[in-house]
């Protein structure tokens, strides 16, 4: 192993993860907090993203954010912040002789912010905003649309970014009570990787994040279970081509049948050569590009495949969806395929130990919500997978019944679609 892997918590609940990799000529700083839109309701959707925002405005240490970013850029840093559905994190690579300065300044924008220009911000928001919906204000991004087909009523519906009306109205007092409940030392993980030090990193830590206040984790709702399919929605909307997702409800992260639904993953999309690519872009012509991934949520999984066509091959790609992922639940792969698979995702975990990134998000990030498991046993797990343990998971998931799919394009070949979906033909019926 490349690496040495360390998981500290501090008397007060901080908890800190350091990736040790003293081959590499870098390091990355994280900070992992458990709170998104999900973690949002009606009113306040869009307070998580609009909070990260408001960090960059500068902190009660930096107040001048000019400085504060070029401090972090003279020691080959650049501070960037994501939000999610479920979490939101902070980061910055830099030299790994200048990991105090990182630190400092990270931890003083999460514990001191000044939280001003929330004008400013909310216009930057507003204007982001409209990449996702169309000239009458109709969304028309795949992935909320997706979400809200999958999960009515609960909110890992909501739009990460919040509505313009959301956030048109979020007011500061609710900013700050937001940032009170969910900044707080149960809810946070600092995490260091690359060229690091165990010690220096728990010194740095409970110097910079001393003011963190005490308090819980955020807790979750569990979503409840999607309506049965297979169901079409479809947003008419004027554009070449018709954009289109296919969702299967899975299972988190750490259930059994996740090593065989990382393999399917791999069948179905990973290089020219898998079965996606080749039957529907290499083989038929029918899209320019077709893909395959799988996205996790503590308490739930998604199996999703989206591509983009001209509107009358939407139906056929669909269809030709139908038929690979019917064979896939009907027949067991060929020991060829299965062996390169698995020979390719231990390659590919191999590989993620030369990133700071990578090892910073799979044992900082997901240790926000369990404690992760080694490289080693992960690719271990997908090692032990039978090609019948894979076929039996694919009959289970790729269900007509667990079928929805969501549309955005012109009316032209919507017809169709709606045909193909209804039938799902190839498609097992649940079990």
């Amino acid at each position: 192993m490349s690496f040495t892997y360390h998981r500290d918590v501090l008397s007060n609940g901080l908890r800190v993860v350091t990736v040790e990799t003293p081959h590499l000529h870098t390091a990355l700083l994280a900070v992992y907090v458990r709170t998104g839109s999900r973690h949002e309701t009606h009113l306040t959707n869009g307070v998580s993203h609009f909070l990260e925002h408001l960090f960059f405005r500068g902190s009660e240490g930096w107040p001048d954010t000019v400085r504060m970013n070029s401090a972090v850029e003279e020691v080959g840093g650049n501070l960037n912040g994501v939000t999610t559905r479920d979490h939101g994190y902070y980061y910055t690579p830099l030299h790994p002789a200048h990991l105090d300065v990182g630190m400092a300044i990270l931890g003083d924008m999460l514990t001191r912010p000044r939280l001003t220009d929330m004008e400013v911000e909310r216009n930057i928001i507003l204007e982001e905003m409209l990449d996702e919906v169309d000239e009458k204000g109709r969304d028309i991004d795949i992935d909320n649309l997706s979400k809200r087909a999958l999960f009515p009523d609960h909110p890992l519906a909501f739009k990460i970014a919040g509505t313009r009306e959301s956030v048109s109205q979020l007011t500061h007092p609710q900013v700050l009570e937001h940032f009170a409940r969910h900044y707080v030392t149960g809810n946070l993980v600092v995490t260091a990787a690359g060229r690091v030090q165990r010690e220096q990193v728990l010194e740095l830590v409970e110097r910079h994040f001393a003011r963190l206040p005490h308090g819980p984790q955020s807790q979750d709702i569990p979503p409840p279970p999607t309506p049965r399919g297979p169901r079409l929605h479809v947003v008419t909307h004027d554009e070449a081509q018709t954009e289109f997702r296919l969702s299967f409800r899975t299972v988190p992260e750490h259930h059994p049948d996740w090593p065989a639904l990382q393999l399917l993953r791999r069948f179905l999309d990973d290089g020219l050569s898998s079965r996606l690519p080749f039957e529907i872009v290499e083989k038929r012509g029918l899209a320019y590009s077709v893909h395959a991934s799988l996205e996790a949520f503590h308490d739930a999984g998604i199996f999703e495949i989206e591509a983009a066509s001209a509107p009358e091959r939407a139906s056929l790609v669909v269809a030709e969806t139908f038929r690979v992922l019917g064979e896939l639940a009907s027949q067991t792969v060929a020991e060829e395929e299965l062996t390169r698979a698995k020979r390719r995702h231990r390659m590919l975990l191999e590989f993620s130990q030369d990133a700071p990134g990578e090892l910073s998000g799979w044992f900082g990030g997901t240790e926000l919500f369990r404690l992760p498991e080694s490289f080693g046993r992960r690719a271990d797990l997908v090692d032990e997978t039978s090609a019948e343990r894979v076929r039996d998971v694919a009959r289970r998931y790729f269900a007509r019944d667990n079928l929805t799919v969501v549309a955005v394009g012109q009316r032209k070949g919507i017809r169709a679609l709606e045909k193909v979906v209804d039938a799902s033909e190839g498609l097992p019926s649940a079990i």
